[in-house]
């Protein structure tokens, strides 16, 4: 089923009104019909709606059922992205929205092979973001996550103060036991950080940075992982932990 989403100006009532690109798509490219089922995500919420009509300018959709799904994670997980190459970042943000991060912050650290000139960081996050909305839609996530212009660590530092945890995949940290105790912490309504080096690795001076405000180092295994592969990873785990703790 398809999913599409909808701002609370688009409601009125039991109906949302699809017009522009969502609409595009509904009547040209799927070619769907009068009574044909699509959910449509609202403010976090998933609603279960028919097609009531269709013209050439947009589609009307009524509400079946209300919260028909939640497909959120009950924490709010955001991944600090070492900035890597530009397909490697968009292969990052697609699979990382699909495993349910709340956003996405590119972080320009000291061996970072990409340089981004910052008159294109607007253009570039633009971009992300779309990548990111199309996952989310395909995903039938609930909410889009948010993908941010690229900051400076230091800036990264500070955001990742907010956080109730702050998780650090670092190669020179072994074993499994100290990704098990960290993971162990997570409860729901938690704010969730990760923070993952670029190609280049981390620099040992951004590594005590990181300590200092809180950061837990972790392992992701005994090998040596791929920055994108070490994205998917880490967040892949904190899926898995949260998606079997006992529901409420």
């Amino acid at each position: 089923m398809y999913n599409f989403f909808a701002t609370k100006e688009m409601r009125q009532g039991t109906t949302f009104t699809l017009t522009g690109a969502d609409h595009n798509h509904i009547k040209n490219v799927l070619r769907m019909k009068k009574e044909d089922r699509v959910l449509v995500s609202c403010e976090g919420l998933s609603h279960l709606c028919s097609i009531c009509s269709l013209d050439e300018e947009k589609t009307l959709l009524q509400i079946l059922e209300e919260n028909h799904q939640n497909t959120e994670l009950p924490v709010s997980i955001t991944l600090f992205q070492g900035l890597p190459k530009a397909d490697k970042m968009e292969w990052i943000l697609q699979k990382t929205v699909e495993l349910g991060v709340s956003s996405v912050v590119p972080v320009e650290m000291n061996r970072c092979v990409v340089k981004l000139d910052p008159k294109k960081k607007g253009s570039k996050q633009i971009r992300w973001q779309a990548i990111a909305e199309a996952a989310a839609k395909q995903s039938k996530r609930s909410l889009i996550p948010r993908v941010a212009e690229p900051i400076s660590f230091s800036a990264a530092l500070s955001f990742a103060k907010e956080m109730d945890l702050f998780l650090v995949p670092y190669e020179n940290k072994e074993g499994m036991k100290a990704t098990k105790e960290a993971l162990s912490q997570i409860q729901p309504g938690m704010k969730i950080g990760i923070l993952i080096g670029p190609e280049g690795g981390f620099d040992p001076k951004e590594i005590e940075e990181t300590l200092a405000v809180g950061g837990i180092p972790i392992s992701l295994g005994r090998r040596i992982l791929r920055t994108e592969t070490a994205a998917i990873t880490a967040v892949g785990m904190c899926m898995l932990q949260i998606e079997s703790m006992p529901e409420a």
